[in-house]
């Protein structure tokens, strides 16, 4: 069952939201080359803490750290260990936050260092897919919609669409209905209405969709071990029209990028 949001409630996810883009944007500033993923795994922890919330993944299913952390050819859920990154790496990472009773739940995947132009050229088209998929979240569309708008942008580069993996419905519980998988077909699927509030996140991979669990029950991997990429937003129905209650700003301000993508998801300006 679809759980409707009130606008007050919709304040209080963004603030949680928010605590999540905070932690990414101070990750943003110490991936480098020989960092591990457990190292950035304790001052995620560290920062979500500090801004008054709990990890939103820590335990959650049983998962045993705040950070999803998936490196390369890792689609999500990769669990942060003492293997330093490399030069050359991409890194997904996942995080949540719970704070007033609701949760935050945003993703980005980062570049370590100098990536390959085809790396490169992947983690740009699955980030315009996500931003393709929130405009068809708007009132009267339906799941099907959004999905179909990310699988035919990503196959028509030429990518694999991740199909045992989707989106979700967010609020209390980390996972709500609906479901929102990446792929779809249009007019199919539950109607958006006013105050939903879903996390929209593509996970696109460089070859083939296939994927494989590994046996710590956890790690995704792309079949073929190419790279794959994910990025999240937490979107919110407002007005008929999608609202972002995360954002990326803070880790464009940490990496010096300048970026008007979200803009048009916003009312106001964000202030950092």
């Amino acid at each position: 069952m679809i759980k409707i949001k009130t606008k007050e409630e919709i304040e209080l996810m963004r603030e949680s939201a928010l605590i999540v883009s905070k932690t990414l944007g101070e990750l943003a500033k110490e991936i480098k080359p020989g960092i591990t993923t457990l190292q950035l795994d304790k001052i995620a922890e560290e920062s979500i803490r500090d801004q008054g919330a709990i990890p939103g993944f820590l335990g959650l299913y049983d998962f045993p750290n705040t950070l999803c952390m998936s490196p390369n050819e890792q689609v999500v859920h990769g669990i942060p260990n003492n293997t330093p990154l490399v030069e050359g790496d991409i890194i997904s990472i996942d995080c949540g936050a719970l704070k007033n009773g609701f949760y935050g739940d945003h993703a980005y995947t980062f570049a370590v260092g100098e990536i390959a132009p085809e790396t490169e050229q992947l983690l740009k088209i699955t980030k315009e897919s996500l931003y393709v998929g929130i405009r068809a979240f708007k009132a009267n569309n339906r799941v099907g919609d959004v999905g179909f708008a990310i699988q035919n942008y990503c196959e028509s580069h030429g990518y694999g669409v991740v199909r045992e993996l989707v989106g979700h419905g967010l609020g209390s519980k980390m996972h709500e209905d609906p479901e929102m998988p990446n792929y779809g077909r249009r007019g199919r699927g539950k109607k958006f209405v006013e105050g939903m509030v879903v996390a929209i996140e593509p996970m696109i991979n460089m070859g083939t969709q296939r994927i494989r669990q590994h046996k710590d029950g956890w790690t995704i991997t792309t079949l073929d071990n190419k790279p794959s990429a994910h990025f999240e937003h937490d979107v919110a129905l407002v007005d008929g029209k999608p609202e972002l209650l995360s954002t990326f700003a803070y880790i464009y301000d940490a990496l010096g990028i300048t970026s008007h993508e979200e803009d048009e998801f916003r009312k106001a300006p964000l202030t950092l």
